[in-house]
């Protein structure tokens, strides 16, 4: 019995050395593999905003800072003519109007499921939004061409022109003649496409919210609204921010949709129901014929709208930061 303990102790100290090892080298395989896999998003976006640059060279080089402002696009012309602000008009006022529809609707109906809604139709509710935002985009824009365009332009647009006509600004804003492809149809159409984004976003952040905080609130005698405003979106803000542009970066960047519905016009009007285009939607109507400069200047507008997206987004994280420094504070 000696000699077979002895040889156990003997044993031992080896097997949990073993035993150590190999913990050891599997925690540095799982820290090597984590950190592969977070580098190689550095990699991939590196990647991706050196081909752009590369890609739209020629075009920079060419037109240089004339290329963002100038209105004409005339590809054919000898010599040729590229400028991208009407493609950045229409992507900036398609967004703004589409987040002024979207943003309203998305945390009413989130107030609404969270605070309102009776528990049968909670969830009808909950899926019907989760099914907006698995609609592929191609769907929307051909529901938008075939029944939402007509039915703006013959219904919508010629009350809201006759409504405005004389008022300044808002006369030339909401001016005619009616149109299927718009500015306005394709901004309701980005406006249906976020709002499953925020909705969602603010359902998930608002039930996050402390059962007592609300009973206190009800206790001292605050209505629902008041508790919604004082209580619901304080605790919740930058969730709900964090939701708002995730949608916008949605939205600044649809294409097949907005393709459909909007007009593709590079030239810029006033009047929201006037046709326009977006930075995705001129890439995609004529990247496939392009070549040379024309395809640089596609090329171009590609990279305009990355960094667009990227200072809508670092101004939204730099706004939340603050956000999150002053409820420190």
């Amino acid at each position: 019995m000696a000699v077979q303990s002895s040889s156990m102790d003997a044993a031992g100290p080896y097997d949990r050395a073993k035993a150590l090892n190999a913990f050891k080298t599997g925690d540095q395989a799982f820290y090597w593999i984590t950190r592969i896999s977070a580098l190689s998003v550095l990699f991939i976006l590196g990647g991706i905003i050196l081909s752009l640059i590369v890609g739209a060279w020629p075009a920079l080089r060419e037109f240089g800072f004339s290329f963002l402002t100038t209105q004409r696009w005339a590809p054919s012309a000898d010599p040729p003519v590229l400028g991208a602000l009407g493609p950045i008009y229409g992507t900036l006022i398609t967004s703004v109007i589409a987040m002024a529809i979207a943003i309203p609707v998305g945390i009413g109906i989130a107030i609404f499921l969270t605070e309102l809604c009776p528990n049968w139709l909670r969830r009808p509710i909950g899926m019907a939004v989760e099914l907006l935002a698995g609609i592929p985009s191609i769907i929307y824009g051909m529901w938008g061409f075939f029944v939402l365009g007509p039915f703006l332009a013959n219904h919508v647009q010629p009350f809201m022109i006759n409504a405005f006509e004389g008022v300044p600004v808002l006369g030339v804003i909401f001016a005619g003649p009616p149109s299927y492809l718009s500015l306005f149809n394709a901004s309701l159409i980005l406006a249906i496409m976020v709002l499953p984004f925020i909705t969602s976003i603010s359902v998930d952040v608002f039930k996050t919210v402390p059962p007592v905080l609300k009973e206190a609130a009800y206790g001292v005698g605050c209505t629902t609204w008041e508790v919604v405003r004082n209580v619901v979106i304080p605790y919740t803000r930058v969730g709900v921010i964090g939701g708002v542009m995730l949608a916008l970066g949605r939205a600044l960047g649809e294409t097949m949709a907005v393709t459909f519905i909007i007009g593709n016009s590079f030239r810029i009007t006033g009047s929201i129901f006037g046709p326009g285009t977006t930075i995705s939607a001129a890439i995609a109507s004529e990247f496939a014929e392009s070549d040379g400069l024309h395809q640089s200047g596609l090329i171009l507008l590609g990279l305009l709208l990355f960094v667009l997206t990227f200072f809508v987004l670092s101004a939204a994280r730099l706004m939340l930061l603050r956000l999150e420094k002053k409820a420190g504070n």
